[in-house]
């Protein structure tokens, strides 16, 4: 049998503003322009205040609409405004001037094209050719051969119906290993150095030896085991030491050392920017990407044609009620951006008011343990909008360009009971490792031991934790001969 029955339940929804806000929040300075180009071509009711703004309405005019839309179900002045200046651009000491200088940018040859510009002289014939260009599809952008000979031999038959041997393609291939730059083609690390040292002067004892430790001894190259090196070539530890100089000379990467590549480059534009003046830090917002929005005058007159209009049609209607919606997202989009800016302008004072000593003198050791909640107490704010300030923003400072959630970090007590950043640490555990004796580099005990000493109580495991953080290796991979 069906009841009916009253319950009360508290629901707590996000408003659309709510979650425009929350998005655009996310977006960093070097996407929002692109964001807010997307918004005005999706919406025809905003637009990019470039033009004179436009004049004002005399007050005759303005009483004689006042009397003709007193019979409206809405208030016209919510979506005509006689302020055409964007409230969210005010400009004041938050905000620098626009920098319109344009960067250049470089276009050259790709990998590929330097590739196939040296087949020519190689001397392949027709079925050749098409091998190696067929190879030259498959080597990446650091020059390695992406794919094994045995599928480049299926390849070849299934997609251009050429019946080929392993021995061909192999033949081929090592063609193209002598091509530039040197070590391109190499399957592997170790194939790509013997490449290279195959291409110098190989009567020269050194080269020779390098070659013969690549060749034979790679595993215990890498491993850094040069007693068992010197046990099996039977050399002095200078002639080792003067090998492996040459072994590190050599390029790892071969498709990167041309100019011409073309790679896609990530340029990184901060969204806040402190500076320094007269002693006092000072911050501005970077509003380069965030360009003056209105209100299209157009959509304002029909909307102003339509609501005066005695007499509407249905189709009149329902062009108020798609002007109406259009103009209602157009203003919630300015007010979004708006309370953006607001937000991390708040937000960023804050991080700077905490972390000034670091600021004020680039020094890691200055940073003071900040989590999120520390930030979102002072500003009265969500911890989700704190993270999602400092996930993707960039502040610019005199010691160079920071994201904001590398400034974030735990706290440990150090022996005299303060409480100091984990930051502060992994930089003092940097420093020892950089000043250490290269032949006998500390082990994680002897870290342990020097950070003891400096008053930081703490444990193996944690050193090593910090230690592959910072991708600083074991100490027997540290040590130089």
């Amino acid at each position: 049998m069906q009841q009916l029955r009253l319950t009360q339940k508290l629901l707590q929804k996000l408003s659309p503003q709510q979650i425009l806000l929350m998005k655009l929040l996310q977006v960093p300075t070097v996407a929002l322009d692109q964001r807010i180009k997307q918004e005005i071509e999706e919406n025809p009711a905003l637009e990019d205040s470039t033009d004179e703004l436009f004049e004002n309405d005399t007050n005759e005019e303005k009483e004689i609409a006042e009397e003709e839309r007193s019979d409206e179900e809405f208030d016209l002045t919510d979506y005509v405004s006689d302020d055409d200046i964007p409230d969210y651009k005010l400009h004041s000491n938050n905000y620098p001037e626009e920098d319109k200088k344009t960067m250049p940018f470089a276009s050259g040859k790709s990998f590929y094209e330097v590739l196939r510009a040296q087949l020519g002289d190689a001397g392949f014939n027709d079925k050749q050719r098409i091998i190696a260009e067929t190879i030259i599809g498959n080597i990446d952008d650091s020059g390695y051969l992406e794919r094994d000979v045995e599928a480049m031999v299926d390849d070849l038959a299934f997609t251009q119906s050429i019946i080929v041997t392993e021995k061909e393609v192999l033949d081929v291939l090592k063609e193209i290993q002598k091509f530039e730059p040197s070590g391109v083609g190499a399957r592997n690390l170790q194939e790509c150095l013997s490449i290279q040292l195959r291409k110098k002067d190989t009567d020269d004892p050194f080269i020779y030896t390098a070659l013969k430790i690549v060749d034979r001894h790679f595993d215990a190259f890498t491993k850094k085991h040069y007693e068992k090196i010197l046990r099996k070539l039977e050399i002095s530890e200078e002639a080792l030491k003067s090998s492996i100089d040459e072994i590190v000379m050599l390029n790892p990467k071969p498709g990167n050392s041309l100019a011409e590549t073309t790679k896609t480059n990530y340029y990184i534009i901060p969204d806040f920017i402190v500076k320094s003046e007269e002693g006092e830090l000072v911050l501005t917002l970077n509003s380069r990407n965030a360009p003056e929005l209105r209100l299209s005058r157009t959509y304002k007159q029909m909307l102003e044609n339509y609501s005066y209009s005695k007499k509407k049609t249905k189709k009149d209607r329902e062009t108020l009620q798609f002007v109406k919606q259009k103009i209602d997202s157009a203003k919630w989009f300015i007010d979004a951006i708006k309370q953006r800016q607001h937000t991390l302008y708040v937000t960023m004072q804050a991080i700077l008011t905490f972390q000034y000593d670091y600021f004020l003198t680039g020094d890691e050791t200055n940073l003071k343990p900040m989590i999120l909640k520390d930030i979102a107490d002072k500003v009265n704010l969500d911890i989700s909008t704190i993270s999602r300030v400092a996930n993707s923003k960039y502040v610019q400072t005199s010691f160079g360009t920071i994201l904001l959630k590398s400034l974030f970090s735990e706290s440990l007590k150090n022996d005299s009971g303060e409480d100091v950043s984990t930051k502060e640490i992994k930089k003092i555990l940097s420093n020892c490792v950089d000043a250490e004796d290269k032949k006998k580099p500390f082990t994680d005990e002897q870290l342990v031991s020097a950070l003891k000493e400096k008053g930081y109580n703490i444990a193996r495991r944690t050193i090593a934790k910090y230690r592959e953080q910072l991708s600083i290796p074991v100490a027997r991979l540290r040590k130089e001969l």
